[in-house]
């Protein structure tokens, strides 16, 4: 059964439905609360609670159902990711498949580029996930 997600309205709910999402490894919910969700907000939200399960679950949703359709959307959901508390110790417990997913999403992004970033943004961006 497929999750019904509406706006979080603070980190409690975020939370809420991350573990919901996580615990159903349900890319699809994921993207919609991604999309739902003003990336602005996502650090504020993921409060110190980002783990490694949650980002991957962010990149793989980001990379399978918004990245084609949406590419100003993902980049700026990476731009603020990078912004949350633990994302770098996140970053630095990854292992070098769950890095290799994120570097096909930055792929991704090249090559649907958008006018919400240009190719330097990206390799600036590439650089804080240390890519």
């Amino acid at each position: 059964e497929r999750l019904h997600i509406s706006e979080p309205s603070n980190a409690y709910d975020f939370g809420q439905i991350v573990n919901a999402v996580n615990a159903n490894k349900d890319k699809a919910a994921c993207a919609d609360l991604l999309t739902i969700t003003d990336p602005k907000k996502v650090p504020v939200l993921l409060s110190n609670k980002l783990e490694g399960e949650t980002l991957l679950i962010f990149i793989q949703s980001l990379e399978h159902y918004i990245a084609r359709k949406d590419p100003g959307l993902v980049y700026q959901h990476l731009f603020y990711l990078s912004k949350a508390e633990r994302f770098k110790v996140v970053l630095a417990l990854l292992s070098k498949n769950e890095k290799e997913e994120i570097h096909q999403l930055f792929d991704l992004l090249s090559e649907n580029q958008s006018y919400h970033y240009s190719l330097e943004d990206l390799k600036s961006l590439k650089k804080v996930y240390e890519l």
